[in-house]
């Protein structure tokens, strides 16, 4: 089946928010095996919306619409629709009830003005909404399906994923889904992953194969279509097989996982306990290692010594040792992590120290130069780096690969008898 998706607001055109909502309606489409052909977005704009959905309604059988469902004079979606397909609306008691509950909830009094949200076209199937107050509603003429949704995501998916779905698997007739494996790896460029594999592309007609870059790490996407979800598995394994085979080392992870959840199950099973000491990377590698549940069980510090006083006071780093090699180098990088381990009596330690631009940089050394290093009770590794991009680009750089730099020991790292700290 063909689907559309019209994002409305006029804020999504200007840039003033990114547009996530597009994105996650495709893949989850694409899940479910419904091909999408077309995205647009329009402003908060009767007319062009009004010609946008005229347009939409002739070339697709599935046509989602998202935001505009509001109770401003700026929501025009509700209105909108019903002119253009002549549906009157009518309002709807138990809505309305719903709506007047989410600010009794609250302990507020509805705003008159949240009372036009009740009225909904005649015959559609309507969407609650257990977050906001904007119902959404689904339209069904000449064997076509009309899903308006309301705009902010924390509404959008809870909606679209209890009762969209739903109501897609049970009323449409879908032969087939479309799946996608993600492999991610770490320590490989895009182009040296296709070249190590490229071989492989024709053996296998019948599967779509992409390497994506992303920061720190790269995505190379399996697709494929069946019946099901099982047989799409039974046709991506050969080639993923030989791809593991050959690149095995550096695929930390398939689909969703991210780099620090496998890091945060490499800690646990090794029974390892870590403690990280970071500068230019102002706590990024701590609030993405925190960001796993359960990160308390192997996280124990993480210490940001932003100024030369502060690595001197907190991490005990020797001034002398900073007026000689400096802030940004490999002598300081070893120190921060040594010292963050012995202060914290973890099993490693992880320093990071750097020049995040784009100010700051000298010839010598320049905007993006890194060093990050590894401490545990045997030796201590420290690597230095090059980063390209913007500060933002350069702090998520050095935390993944000080991620990679501690997956890449755990793999070799022997298991304790027990999770614990040194004493």
């Amino acid at each position: 089946m063909k689907a559309e998706i019209i994002s409305i607001g006029t804020e999504i055109l200007c840039g003033q928010i990114v547009n996530t909502n597009a994105s996650y309606l495709s893949r989850k489409l694409t899940e479910l095996g419904i091909e999408v052909y077309f995205q647009s977005t329009v402003g908060d704009h009767p007319r062009r919306l009004s010609f946008l959905l005229n347009q939409a309604w002739q070339r697709s059988e599935i046509i989602i619409t998202t935001g505009g469902l509001g109770p401003t004079g700026d929501d025009i979606t509700l209105k909108t629709i019903a002119k253009t397909f002549q549906c009157h609306l009518v309002f709807n008691k138990k809505i309305f009830f719903q709506i007047k509950n989410h600010f009794t909830r609250r302990g507020l009094k509805m705003p008159p003005i949240n009372r036009r949200q009740a009225y909904l076209p005649v015959g559609s199937y309507i969407l609650e909404n257990r977050v906001g107050t904007a119902p959404g509603f689904i339209l069904k003429k000449n064997k076509k399906f009309l899903i308006a949704l309301p705009g902010p995501p924390s509404e959008l998916i809870p909606m679209f994923e209890e009762r969209v779905v739903p109501f897609i698997k049970e009323r449409l007739k879908i032969r087939e889904v479309i799946f996608t494996r993600t492999l991610k790896f770490a320590g490989l460029s895009e182009s040296e992953i296709e070249e190590r594999i490229k071989d492989l592309w024709k053996s296998k007609p019948s599967l779509a194969v992409g390497v994506y870059a992303h920061p720190g790490e790269i995505e190379l996407k399996i697709t494929t279509q069946a019946k099901n979800r099982s047989r799409a598995l039974q046709k991506i394994a050969s080639l993923e097989r030989i791809i593991s085979q050959r690149l095995g080392p550096y695929i930390f992870g398939k689909d969703k996982e991210t780099l620090e959840e496998v890091v945060g199950k490499l800690l646990f099973k090794k029974r390892k306990s870590l403690a990280v000491a970071e500068s230019c990377s102002g706590g990024l590698l701590a609030h993405r290692i925190t960001n796993v549940s359960g990160s308390s069980r192997y996280f124990i510090s993480g210490v940001i010594a932003y100024s030369n006083t502060e690595k001197v006071r907190l991490l005990k780093i020797p001034s002398e040792l900073i007026r000689k090699y400096g802030a940004v180098s490999r002598e300081v990088a070893e120190a921060m992590a040594k010292n963050i381990r012995k202060l914290t009596k973890t099993d490693i330690g992880i320093g990071i120290t750097g020049i995040a631009g784009p100010k700051g940089g000298s010839l010598r050394k320049p905007v993006g130069l890194v060093y990050i290093a590894l401490s545990t009770e045997n030796k201590t590794l420290v690597k230095e780096f090059h980063f390209l991009g913007d500060r933002l680009n350069v702090k998520m750089n050095a935390s993944q690969e000080a991620l990679e730099m501690l997956r890449q020991s755990l793999l070799n790292a022997k298991e304790q008898p027990a999770l614990r700290r040194k004493r």
